[in-house]
Formats: structure tokens, C-alpha cells, sequence
């Protein structure tokens, strides 16, 4: 036991706050923590550290061509992120590829791993690895691959790319999330179907003594069971939403519709690169804190229906 709770009677049969016994091993402990701790610190706390400094300076000159100095300018660089079109436009195209990609995306996850945990399907091996292979592919590859078979003259699909343009203005963006899609489902499938695989068989059981079929069986029990996996990777597949960069990033050498701004990370390098690396930060700032709301309202909002 680590610790354990001591009581003492005081002055006048009064109960003294309980002490606890130091835990046993406390060296030990701290040397297999610190490694942890120090990268933690130098590879997240820091960078993070030195990003919200960064956005608190402004760049000034003297003179046209005057040499350029950074100066602590307290909130000016988030006036100007607020006041940014591009920047909030890239956010919200973000927010509709969110809205329409991830339910699409988890839905396949949970159906892929209903199918795997079902005793119906055969060949089980195959298909978990055949789900989960897309997404050993690295994201540009992915995107590289795609994008060869959405352009109209080299995708051996011909007769269906000459007649809709799926690198279109209209279009890219929904043929952006096909590839996220096909790379991350079977990721999500994965996560959902350990939590399948953890469910005590005495349920099923008693749930076929009840007469219930398969369909039953997966819409009362393994379905409310699993909405925990459904959280975690719905709240995981948000914030990768927000930093989507890789597939459009790719997809400009496809599209002319792929500006440098299409989303807010593209935003964000391209800012960088001009470059103006207070407000660069900034940016990223404040990416940061919108991610952070997003995915602890969505928790909230899924706990209070949990608990109702």
C-alpha cells in the first residue's frame, strides 16, 4: 500500500486531521518520472512558453528600410489575428470539413468494428488488416496518391473525372476529406473495437437467451457501450480537424482552388513566411485556445447527456 491514513484523538477527544505516512520508494519514483517530466517540459511547456511570448512582441522599423526589432506590443498581434478575414475564413472552411467529415468518418469506424466483432463475418484477420493498413500510409502519400487519381488526365478513371472536377473550387475540399477519411477510419475502427472486445460475453449470452438477433444485440448493448471510444475519438478527431495541413498542403501541386490560406495552419506558415512571426504566433495562439474550447464543450455536452 503507498499510503495509509493516521488518525490521532487530540486534546478533550477532539480528531486530529488524519496524516499520511510518506509513500514508500519516492526516489525511485522521481527517476523513472523525470525523463517523462523533462521532455514534457522541454518539448510542450516551452514551445508553448516561448509561442505566447513570441505573440506579445510587434515588429518595428526605423525608417523605410530601416533595420527591423521586435518590441513587447502587448495584445496588438491578436487585435490584428481578430481583425484577420483570411485567417477566420480558413477557420470556418475548417469547421464545415469538421462538420460533415468526422460524423461520416466514425460512423464507418463503429460499423467496420460492429462487422469485426460480429460471429457472422469470416475472414476477420483480412478485413482488421485490410481497415487498418490506410492508415499506415503517411498523410502525404495518401494525398500525393489521391490526387493523381482525382486529376482528370492521369487518373485511370477518366470517364469520371473529365465529367466532374473533383480538384474544383467546389469540390477539393470534400475530396480532401475522402482521404482523411480513408487514411483515419481504420485508426478509429481499432479503438472502437478493443472496447467491443472488452465487453463480458455473459451479455451477448444472456441477450440471446432474450431472443434478440445480432442488429439487437449491436443497437442496446455494444452500441451504449462503447460511446466512451466514440467520445475519445470523436474529441481526438476535432482537434485533428483544426490542424488539418498535410492533405491540402499536397493537394496545391493538384488544384489552383488550394490557395496558401486554405487552412488556418496553412495560414499560419504562410504568415510566418513573410515573414511575421509575432503575429504567426499569435495565430497560433489562438488556434490553440479555439481547440481547446471546441473539444471541452464537446465533452460537456456528451457528459450531461451521458448523465441524463
Amino acid at each position: 500500500m503507498a499510503t495509509e491514513a493516521i488518525v490521532t484523538a487530540g486534546p478533550r477527544g477532539t480528531r486530529e486531521k488524519p496524516r499520511r505516512r510518506p509513500t514508500p520508494h519516492a526516489g525511485a519514483i522521481a527517476v523513472f518520472v523525470a525523463p517523462f517530466a523533462a521532455l514534457f517540459v522541454a518539448f510542450y511547456l516551452v514551445p508553448i512558453g516561448y509561442a505566447i511570448w513570441k505573440s506579445m512582441l510587434v515588429v518595428e522599423r526605423e525608417g523605410t528600410f530601416g533595420e527591423a526589432r521586435e518590441v513587447f506590443g502587448g495584445l496588438t498581434q491578436y487585435i490584428r489575428v481578430f481583425e484577420n478575414d483570411v485567417f477566420w475564413e480558413s477557420v470556418g472552411r475548417v469547421l464545415l470539413f469538421g462538420v460533415v467529415q468526422v460524423p461520416v468518418m466514425l460512423a464507418l469506424a463503429l460499423l467496420f468494428a460492429l462487422l469485426l466483432d460480429s460471429p457472422l463475418l469470416r475472414g476477420k484477420k483480412f478485413f482488421r488488416l485490410a481497415f487498418f493498413v490506410p492508415y499506415a500510409v503517411p498523410g502525404v502519400i495518401a494525398a500525393i496518391m489521391w490526387g493523381f487519381l482525382y486529376s482528370p488526365r492521369l487518373s485511370p478513371f477518366t470517364a469520371v473525372t473529365q465529367q466532374v472536377d473533383l480538384l474544383s473550387a467546389d469540390f477539393v475540399l470534400w475530396s480532401i476529406a475522402n482521404v482523411v477519411t480513408w487514411v483515419f477510419v481504420g485508426y478509429n475502427m481499432l479503438i472502437i473495437y478493443s472496447t467491443l472486445l472488452a465487453i463480458p460475453g455473459e451479455l451477448y449470452e444472456a441477450a440471446r437467451l432474450d431472443g434478440a438477433g445480432q442488429l439487437r444485440i449491436a443497437w442496446s448493448i455494444k452500441i451504449p457501450l462503447v460511446r466512451p471510444s466514440l467520445v475519445l475519438t470523436a474529441v481526438l478527431s476535432i482537434i485533428g480537424t483544426l490542424q488539418l495541413l498535410a492533405e491540402p498542403q499536397t493537394f496545391r501541386a493538384f488544384s489552383g482552388a488550394v490557395t496558401s490560406t486554405y487552412t488556418p495552419n496553412m495560414t499560419i506558415y504562410a504568415t510566418s513566411s513573410i515573414p511575421n512571426v509575432p503575429l504567426a504566433a499569435a495565430m497560433s495562439v489562438v488556434l490553440a485556445l479555439a481547440t481547446f474550447v471546441l473539444s471541452f464543450t464537446f465533452l460537456r455536452i456528451t457528459r450531461r447527456k451521458a448523465q441524463s
